[in-house]
């Protein structure tokens, strides 16, 4: 059993070196399918988005809880110790493919030049990432520009493209939803019918989990990332 909802959980610790223009942390990116939502635990930072409702920076501290749709281009940035608690919805779409970096367009057009810029090689992954970070900036930043000036041909370019990098892939997300946050959905309001006919047979199975992890930090878009494993099984009776 996944986490409750269908979510995925992870700890960030944002990219503390600078891009290009000057500010610290992560890869601009959407997703085309999954929400997610920061918990900020420690440190200070700000995230940069940009979507069709315009363009905000939202300063980050710890107890700030904000999150974003899919379609809003965000960019985490680190002013000092930002670390941050991740939940995805649709857990296993993110690790499928359902985010996409700001790469120039001439990159996004070519799923094979795209791949090469954004899959990061087995050595030297700090510095790939760095560069897969600064061609993502170069990216974003024509098209932050334009909303912030009222034009949202960039972005929904951007969106267009997006979309068709995926269009090959996606059809696979299809289980992924069904089989995930669906089916706990499902499953839900199957017990709030059984409630409402009298019967509560589900309170008898009820467990307590634990996730394990988390996972040794990888490389992410916005930093270094530690996953959790939620699909945990029973927690042991303790003596």
């Amino acid at each position: 059993m996944s986490f409750p909802g269908g979510t995925s959980l992870s700890y960030l610790d944002v990219y503390s070196d600078v891009a290009p223009d000057g500010l610290a942390g992560g890869s601009p990116h959407v997703h085309l399918v999954a929400s997610e939502c920061y918990t900020v635990v420690a440190g200070a930072g700000e995230l940069h988005t940009a979507g069709p409702g315009g363009v905000e920076v939202t300063p980050l501290r710890a107890g700030v809880v904000v999150w974003f749709e899919p379609g809003v281009v965000h960019r985490a940035v680190n002013l000092g110790g930002l670390r941050v608690v991740v939940i995805m919805s649709d857990a296993g779409l993110p690790e499928a493919g359902d985010a996409v970096m700001t790469f120039p367009p001439h990159v996004l057009a070519d799923p094979e030049r795209y791949r090469a810029a954004a899959v990061l090689p087995e050595h030297g992954r700090a510095a790939a990432a760095a560069r897969r970070r600064d061609l993502a900036v170069a990216g974003f930043l024509p098209i932050r520009d334009a909303a912030r000036d009222g034009d949202p041909g960039p972005l929904r370019d951007f969106h267009a493209a997006a979309a068709a990098l995926v269009e090959e892939r996606a059809a696979g997300w299809v289980d992924v939803v069904r089989d995930g946050p669906l089916r706990q959905a499902e499953r839900s309001l199957g017990r709030a019918r059984d409630l409402a006919a009298g019967t509560a047979s589900h309170l008898d199975r009820a467990t307590v989990r634990r996730a394990s992890g988390p996972q040794e930090p990888g490389f992410g878009m916005c930093g270094l990332l530690r996953p959790i494993d939620t699909r945990s099984e029973p927690r042991e009776e303790q003596p």
